[in-house]
């Protein structure tokens, strides 16, 4: 068996890459923040027809997730190009996380402490997970074709489980 070494790409903070979106023939495009962070943008061209690197950053975020380091080290998701990130997009957003046991949600930041939320301050979150390649493919699709994400939905906060009474 003759097995060829492929060179792995690593993860570097400022590449954008363009993330085949199935079938439909289009992409769409991420930025490599600090790991395992990036920013996704609300932009999708034909394959074969990207922007450069430079002109995507002029378009505005969908998202920002935690996302595995495959879809990256493998060229699963090609590198367009780098570019300066501007601080803007650098900036760090809060994620909620709920214990699965009691129900108790926190928030979060990449590597931070652990917060009790402000009364409505979740609403606006990203569930705090690592999302594989498949599932930022699927919420781009759903993202583009202007309909829930069944991920995004199954990560929302559920109502927190109240005790019942003992009976005696």
């Amino acid at each position: 068996m003759n097995a060829k070494k492929t060179r792995r790409g690593r993860w570097r903070v400022g590449d954008v890459v363009a993330i085949p979106l199935g079938e439909s023939g289009q992409v769409g495009f991420g930025l490599v923040l600090k790991a395992p962070l990036m920013a996704f943008f609300d932009a999708s061209v034909p394959t074969g027809r990207e922007p450069s690197a430079e002109q995507i950053l002029r378009y505005p975020v969908a998202f920002k997730i935690w996302v595995m380091r495959k879809p990256l080290v493998s060229g699963e998701w090609p590198r367009l190009g780098s570019v300066e990130v501007p601080d803007a997009l650098m900036e760090e957003p809060w994620f909620f996380m709920q214990d699965a046991l009691n129900g108790k949600i926190t928030i979060t930041k990449t590597g931070a402490e652990q917060f009790p939320p402000e009364p409505g301050q979740v609403d606006n979150l990203e569930c705090a997970a690592v999302w594989s390649a498949c599932h930022v493919v699927d919420r781009l699709q759903d993202h583009f074709a202007g309909r829930p994400n069944k991920w995004v939905e199954s990560a929302r906060p559920k109502p927190i489980p109240v005790a019942s009474p003992k009976s005696t």
